[in-house]
């Protein structure tokens, strides 16, 4: 490769980079302003927090609802969901002295999941699509060679 085949490939990775801080950047931001906090809930002393799932659990309503009724056994309820992938709660902060007696972090702010079937088919079957190409590329390569 040559010195330029380097800088456009640097210029591309800076890019992406940037683009994916800027992406957080404006997760955060909606975060902060879809649904302010009023002067009551704060003089209420409510907790709150932002729980993620990697996987976009929230899109499943019946998986949601497993999701929250596991967040309500440490007092959490459900403000709002922003999307797929994250939802916001609160609670009363007395909450918190039930959490050493939960099997689960109730502070937590990302779901500990595994990955979907669809997602590991999806997965499978790139590494299967690969490994074929490659099984391909050494016959001709034999093949030619011959």
């Amino acid at each position: 490769m040559n010195a330029g085949a380097f800088a456009a490939t640097g210029a591309a990775s800076a890019a992406t980079t940037a683009a994916a801080a800027a992406a957080q950047r404006a997760r955060e931001q909606e975060e902060e302003e879809m649904t302010p906090y009023s002067p009551q809930d704060l003089a209420e002393d409510w907790e709150f927090k932002i729980l993620r799932s990697n996987y976009g659990s929230f899109e499943d309503p019946d998986r949601l609802q497993e999701i929250l009724a596991e967040e309500a056994r440490a007092g959490w309820v459900l403000v709002e969901k922003f999307d797929g992938h994250r939802i916001r709660l609160k609670r009363p902060a007395n909450a918190r002295k039930g959490d050493a007696s939960l099997d689960f972090d109730p502070l937590r702010t990302t779901l500990k999941e595994q990955m979907p079937a669809r997602v590991k088919q999806l997965v499978g079957g790139i590494v299967v699509f690969f490994l074929l190409c490659i099984a391909i590329g050494v016959a001709v390569a034999v093949v030619g060679n011959l």
